[in-house]
């Protein structure tokens, strides 16, 4: 009887053994789901937590942020549109000084054209030569044309001169031998420029 004991008992041993190790293997098992499962976990809880943080870091931040932001922008706009209005301005005052200043020009230039035949038709006349009244006109004239030239106002070069189509104007064309072909042989009204610009183009005959 003692023989078949001993006999039935590594059977029974090895079914214990592989029982055993079922278990585990199970235990094992179920152990590396559940910490997979809660290392899922742990990443969620962590993901929500740095979105919780990175969306309370902006709540915090934006506001005062964003008002900083838009007080920049607005600022810089602001600076921006006062320059561009100084520079419009600048420009409407020199154009509007430009053309007050040739205005007055033009108004005065018929002026001393009367100064002028007046003073040529007293200069005929010998008996009128050194009269006093005729010497105070020849005065003022002057005066009048220095006065002119300080403000930038100057007559065109005009007899004797190529003809420029840009500061003369041809009335009509006469042979003759003392000028060339092309040059300006008779000025028969001035013309005058304000500074770099024409107020009025000299009236001239042209040499054929």
């Amino acid at each position: 009887m003692g023989s078949d004991r001993d006999k039935e008992n590594p059977e029974e041993e090895t079914e214990e053994i592989l029982q055993e190790e079922a278990k585990e293997e199970s235990a094992d098992e179920e152990t590396g789901e559940t910490s997979e499962e809660e290392q899922e976990q742990e990443d969620e809880l962590s993901e929500e937590d740095s979105g919780n943080d990175s969306e309370e870091a902006a709540e915090k931040e934006d506001p005062k942020d964003k008002k900083i932001a838009e007080l920049n922008d607005k600022v810089v706009r602001q600076m921006a549109e006062f320059d561009n209005f100084r520079k419009r301005t600048e420009k409407e005052k020199a154009e509007t000084f430009a053309n007050g200043e040739k205005a007055v020009t033009e108004a005065i230039l018929p002026v001393i054209d009367n100064f002028e035949r007046a003073l040529e038709m007293a200069g005929q006349d010998e008996e009128k030569k050194d009269d006093p009244f005729i010497e105070g006109m020849d005065k003022v004239y002057r005066q009048l044309m220095d006065e002119l030239a300080k403000l930038g106002v100057k007559p065109i070069e005009a007899l004797g001169a190529d003809f420029d189509p840009n500061l003369h104007n041809a009335v009509m064309q006469e042979e003759t031998e003392e000028y060339e072909s092309g040059k300006v042989c008779k000025e028969l009204q001035k013309g005058y420029m304000l500074n770099d610009s024409v107020v009025r183009h000299s009236m001239v005959s042209v040499a054929k």
